[in-house]
């Protein structure tokens, strides 16, 4: 009888998470702008389960509200929550740099 390649089992419980956190939270990105390169992730309304004040236009985001959560590559600590159509218009006034 031929042997059969198989890939390894893997942990259900772990691809299970994985495939929940990217969904309700959403999928990093990283963009290169003339500013440096910013990690950006959009948030679901479901995971969005707290109040955040933005940056662009200093309004709140209040919770159940589909918003972007961006920090600069390396500051994590710095994170900051926007409106999307707040950092979307931030992002016209700079330079997106090709990958």
């Amino acid at each position: 009888m031929p042997r059969r390649n198989r890939p390894p089992k893997k942990n259900n419980q772990q691809a299970d998470e994985l495939r929940i956190d990217s969904r309700v939270f959403g999928i990093e990105i990283a963009e290169v702008w003339s500013d440096g390169n910013w990690i950006v992730r959009r948030i679901t309304g479901s995971a969005a389960t707290k109040n955040y004040r933005c940056p662009g236009c200093d309004h709140e985001i209040k919770p159940a509200t589909p918003h972007t959560l961006i920090y600069l590559e390396g500051y994590l600590d710095e994170r900051r929550h926007w409106h999307t159509a707040c950092w979307e218009r931030d992002r016209k006034l700079h330079e997106r740099l090709e990958d």
